[in-house]
């Protein structure tokens, strides 16, 4: 991974499309932004996503940010705004089996890789989300909290995040006693429960620890310590 070319800088105030107008201003383009969604949850699927934005006032999405920050409803509309002005995007879902066979990292960084490789444009830079990702054949940046700096990564997260709470709604309808359509996997409280109730669904990542314990494959904690501790992945299951 690579740094802004040498002169650049994003001040502070720049706001969320600066990082891409200070590419811009050295020829750089197109400007890729890749995110994921769902590494943290312990049932369904991860997802990613990658957009490019074109410059100007056709890149400028109303309401964009970082997806975590936006209602569903606003989501939802920023989703149908990403895909009407994007210059390319993709989505890439890699399912919970998949995501135990390899782990979460590797998963994520796969993931990011493919959504990368499969926009339409070849971007000539790509910014990430807080950490690097190699192999994506072209120049990049991590960006510490990018998905509420840069347009790019924020779009990408809205494509991810929107696509993966539609397949946990779908979910749901399979399998209602653990209410994804309300938590999307997470470990929450009612989550819990669930699981603790009912044992894994088809769907739930055996990786995570919570899981295992629920399916009996680990030693059993308290009710209240299985709540409030986080959820842990094993990197290395047998």
């Amino acid at each position: 991974m690579s740094v802004l070319p040498r002169g650049s800088t994003v001040r502070r105030d720049a706001g969320i499309y600066g990082y891409e107008r200070a590419l811009r201003r050295h020829g750089i383009e197109p400007i890729a932004g890749v995110d994921e969604a769902g590494r943290g949850a312990c049932a369904g699927p991860l997802v990613a996503g990658a957009c490019i934005l074109p410059a100007g006032k056709a890149g400028i999405v109303p309401g964009l940010a970082d997806s975590k920050l936006l209602t569903e409803k606003a989501r939802e509309r920023c989703y149908d705004q990403v895909v009407r002005r994007a210059v390319a995007w993709s989505v890439v879902v890699v399912p919970h089996d998949e995501c135990d066979r390899l782990g979460m990292h590797v998963a994520n960084v796969e993931a990011l890789r493919r959504a990368v490789a499969l926009l339409d444009v070849p971007p000539a830079y790509v910014l990430t989300d807080g950490f690097p990702v190699d192999g994506l054949g072209v120049p990049g940046l991590a960006v510490w909290k990018g998905d509420r700096v840069a347009a790019c990564i924020a779009a990408a997260s809205v494509l991810a995040k929107v696509t993966r709470d539609r397949i946990m709604r779908e979910m749901d309808a399979d399998w209602p006693a653990y209410d994804f359509k309300t938590h999307k996997g997470y470990i929450t409280e009612t989550h819990t429960a669930a699981l603790l109730e009912h044992g894994p669904s088809p769907v739930h990542r055996m990786r995570f620890v919570n899981v295992r314990r629920a399916a009996g494959l680990e030693p059993a904690v308290g009710v209240h310590n299985e709540v409030a501790a986080p959820v842990e992945v094993l990197e290395d299951m047998s």
